[in-house]
């Protein structure tokens, strides 16, 4: 609710926020590609690698990041296609469109990119990004947080999204890779479940080998 209340300021200023341009560069790496793309042709690369032939550290390399590229494309992937969907389906105004619309104008099913503002894309992506790391890497949420909540807020100083929409799209793809962390760990991947239900990363999990 407390973001609600920034949208209006937010649309307000639309387009005269200072550093906008830094802001247009930094937006760019919140895109789902950065993530998707390399993950994928892990996979492909692992596809076509003899595994057989592979002696045991190599091996367990190769598994743990064919794991992560699969845990990747799942959060990113799988999240980037259910904001898309609720995205058209709320149909909200984004804020180049303040002075007509307001910030509550909602056009349900219009399939235009000017009522696709709810929640945002880049910071859904970045929220599963988040989500992957806060798995993997725990001790080092807050640094973390801080580059990826930085990236999705771009998208509020390009005036694309409002606070809210950034907000919302940053918790739905946090959501979405902790909950794929939870499958993961049933599954015996990256993960081990523990009796508080969180996964925790297994020992053995490591993408660089250990020092001889």
């Amino acid at each position: 609710m407390a973001f609600v209340r920034l949208d209006t300021p937010a649309g307000m200023v639309h387009g005269q926020w200072s550093g906008a341009g830094l802001a247009e560069f930094l937006t760019q790496f919140a895109l789902g590609g950065w993530y998707l793309i390399p993950s994928a042709l892990l996979l492909v690369a692992a596809n076509l690698t003899d595994w057989r032939g592979l002696p045991r550290r190599s091996l367990m390399l190769v598994y743990n990041w064919t794991c992560l590229a699969f845990l990747v494309l799942s959060a990113v992937g799988l999240s980037g296609l259910l904001v898309n969907v609720l995205k058209y389906a709320i149909g909200r105004a984004r804020p180049l469109y303040f002075q007509d619309f307001g910030v509550l104008a909602l056009h349900p099913f219009a399939f235009d990119a000017r009522f696709a503002g709810f929640p945002s894309g880049h910071a859904t992506t970045m929220g599963a990004v988040f989500g992957v790391l806060l798995l993997l890497f725990p001790r080092r949420w807050h640094i973390a947080l801080v580059v990826t909540a930085c990236l999705a807020s771009t998208r509020v100083f390009v005036g694309a999204h409002y606070p809210s929409d950034t907000v919302a799209g940053f918790g739905l793809g946090c959501a979405f890779a902790l909950a794929c962390g939870l499958v993961f760990a049933r599954l015996g991947f990256i993960f081990r479940a523990t009796p508080s239900g969180l996964p925790v990363r297994k020992a053995s999990f490591r993408l660089i080998a250990p020092q001889k």
